[in-house]
């Protein structure tokens, strides 16, 4: 009696099959027989972050474009400028607090979700030298050094802060007396900042 009402169960199983396909063909799903099995959903969308991608520090707030999933994105950084800097030196101070920031590690919030720079530590910059145009920056490293995905960090973060004319554009050199050169953060240097060079221009000697 037992054995007889065993077979019934799985009878009642396997004719429960061909009713369950029919109804979830009906539905527009395929039915399948193999189990499917994709794995726990993503724990964090590449290049989105739920907070602040740095510990909140003192000082003024700034962004800075890192690559992630080989374009470049902002994130809130912070830079320490004492009260009462003269404009000059205060300009020169915001953009190297920007270098340091594009320079340091991305935080462990920003690695999980893709964040990376290609911007060397120890990178430094100076005001205009004799003759130069008023708002020449010169980089402690020739720029055209730069690989072409850290100079893109470096002009978009420059061309967008308060250490230029907020035109989208920053003229950079190396060392002084080394040429000037005008460059410019375009939507496909944000795109492909790997394989696209910000657009550069020539500067003239005391010419802004």
């Amino acid at each position: 009696m037992t054995t007889v009402r065993r077979r019934s169960r799985h009878g009642s199983r396997w004719l429960a099959l061909p009713l369950l396909g029919a109804l979830l063909t009906g539905c527009g799903i395929r039915a399948t027989q193999v189990p499917t099995d994709f794995g726990p959903a993503p724990s964090r969308v590449p290049c989105s972050l739920t907070g602040s991608g740095q510990a909140t520090q003192q000082g003024v707030p700034v962004q800075v474009f890192l690559l992630c999933r080989a374009s470049l994105v902002t994130v809130d950084r912070t830079v320490r400028v004492p009260e009462g800097t003269p404009d000059a030196r205060r300009r020169v101070m915001v953009a190297q607090g920007l270098l340091d920031q594009l320079a340091a590690a991305p935080s462990t919030a920003e690695r999980s979700a893709g964040y990376t720079t290609y911007v060397p530590g120890g990178l430094t910059v100076s005001g205009p030298a004799p003759h130069d145009p008023d708002d020449t920056l010169r980089l402690g490293t020739a720029p055209s050094h730069l690989s072409s995905a850290a100079l893109a960090q470096v002009v978009c973060t420059l061309s967008d802060s308060a250490a230029t004319e907020g035109d989208g554009s920053v003229v950079l050199g190396g060392p002084a007396p080394s040429p000037l050169r005008r460059y410019a953060c375009t939507d496909d240097v944000r795109d492909h900042p790997g394989t696209t060079a910000p657009p550069e221009s020539d500067v003239q000697e005391g010419t802004g």
